[in-house]
């Protein structure tokens, strides 16, 4: 059955079943469909997660691993995390015995993106941040939106969705596997194409031409809003414009034609300011580095965008753009995306979930501007041995602008085996052999294995980032608590 015809027009009473359910893209679709009024139960593992409580406040009725007693008698639809397969999964092996539908998370994704005028967010950095960007902006200028961020975001209340109607609907959409491919969008923000998920793109071509696959789902006189400064982005917005003449192309960057060109970024205090080129105003930033102030940027062109389809007017009034610059002003970021974890000890405590080279290099940066005064410590984790061998090069130079770097073994994916020809040892060496003189290096194969000798080498006024997909944020959290318990502060 087609993802298009699974959802009814109403799905007041509706019993959905959620395989996975704690997953962060699966309980956000829990939170809609609940505002939609359908009846949930679901399934996961015992490990506690922040979703755990968006889960309970929702009512759903959680059970603890996998069984086909799990799946109720009433169930009218199952949805599931990517992460467990149709074939092996006892509840999703029931549920195709009983014959009822099933969908995958992006399937269902795009089954909701089918009953509203839709937007997706991708690229393979910033989209997350660009989504909760684009929340916020929804909330401050009252869109009768649904949004769906790939992360908790402050400004949502902790939640990775804000609820304002559904005539609108944005999503973050992942480039995995061409998941993408499930969503109908009538917009397209598109932050970047690099070369990543090498277990399934092998090369650029591969990934840029996933991304151009993407574009081609956009309807006559659809918009696609693109960052000018990524090569991979501009590329394919000149391809698709040559293809799809209609298009309306919507530029964004500093070097960027139009109104959204971006200019005069300069930061001072804990903020960031830069000045957009058909705009009378600065706009400022609480949170660290460049490439949020483009993120912010595309955001704010989609908000608009949809801000004058649903006013029917191109006109956007003084106290709308008021609203916009208040709530990017005070953005307080999402979970793991610069997110700042507290300070002890007089160490301030970061974490971010960067794990493609261009991404650690630029919140990197963005942080030393910020805090130029800080010694930036940073405890960095690769993720996937597909992408760290396919990306050797440019791991061992994207943690240059740490004063001092802390490394571990290659977090494995699920989905991949070993790689002998490849480790976070010599993913270390190699970083360290290009490193500038005088820099500290620590690695650890464990994440926990280095708590007591870094504790030991902060020092009040340092600041700790933990980076990747990994599980190294352990380390932070840990290190953490001790110099509390150290200073007496909590």
């Amino acid at each position: 059955m087609a993802a298009a015809s699974i959802l009814p027009d109403s799905l007041l009473g509706l019993r959905i079943h959620f395989v996975g359910a704690k997953g962060t893209g699966v309980a956000a679709l829990a939170e809609i469909l609940s505002s939609l009024g359908a009846r949930l139960s679901g399934s996961d593992v015992a490990e506690i997660f922040y979703t755990d409580e968006i889960l309970n406040t929702l009512g759903v009725t959680m059970n603890v691993g996998f069984d086909a007693a799990n799946l109720p008698a009433d169930a009218e639809l199952v949805i599931h995390s990517a992460a467990y397969s149709r074939d092996s999964n006892p509840e999703l092996v029931t549920a195709a015995k009983r014959g009822l539908p099933i969908l995958s998370y992006p399937e269902a994704l795009g089954a909701l993106s089918r009953r509203s005028i839709s937007a997706g967010i991708c690229g393979v950095h910033g989209k997350t941040t660009t989504t909760a960007f684009a929340g916020s902006l929804a909330k401050a200028l009252d869109l009768p939106a649904t949004v769906l961020a790939g992360s908790a975001v402050a400004s949502f209340g902790g939640r990775c969705t804000v609820i304002r109607g559904d005539r609108f609907f944005v999503a973050e959409t992942c480039e995995y596997r061409r998941h993408f491919l499930n969503f109908m969008p009538v917009r397209i923000v598109l932050t970047s194409i690099e070369s990543d998920h090498q277990d399934f793109y092998p090369t650029f071509d591969d990934i840029y031409r996933a991304f151009l696959d993407y574009l081609r789902l956009l309807p006559p006189a659809g918009e696609l809003i693109y960052c000018a400064d990524d090569a991979g982005a501009a590329r394919a917005a000149a391809e698709i414009k040559a293809e799809k003449a209609d298009l309306k192309l919507s530029p964004y960057g500093e070097t960027a034609e139009g109104a959204y060109r971006l200019s005069n970024y300069r930061t001072g205090f804990g903020r960031a300011t830069f000045s957009l080129a058909g705009f009378e105003r600065d706009f400022s930033l609480r949170v660290p580095g460049r490439h949020l102030a483009l993120d912010a940027t595309a955001a704010l062109v989609l908000a608009l965008s949809i801000l004058r389809e649903e006013r029917g007017s191109d006109t956007v009034r003084p106290e709308d753009l008021d609203a916009a610059t208040a709530a990017l002003a005070t953005f307080a970021g999402s979970k793991r995306r610069s997110e700042v974890l507290g300070e002890a000890g007089g160490v301030l405590f970061m974490d971010d979930y960067g794990h493609h080279p261009t991404a650690v290099r630029d919140t990197i940066r963005g942080i030393k501007e910020f805090w130029p005064e800080r010694r930036l410590v940073v405890d960095f984790m690769s993720h996937t041995y597909s992408r760290t061998k396919a990306l050797f090069d440019e791991f061992a130079s994207c943690l240059d602008d740490a004063d001092a770097v802390v490394m571990h073994g290659i977090y494995a994916s699920a989905r991949e085996k070993p790689d002998p020809e490849v480790s976070g040892r010599g993913l270390y060496e190699e970083t360290r052999r290009r490193s500038k003189k005088g820099k500290s290096f620590f690695y650890y194969e464990d994440v926990l294995e280095g708590e007591a000798e870094l504790a030991s080498f902060l020092k009040p006024g340092d600041l700790f980032l933990t980076m990747g997909a990994g599980n190294n944020w352990k380390l932070g959290e840990a290190l953490k608590a001790d110099l509390a318990a150290r200073s007496g502060t909590k």
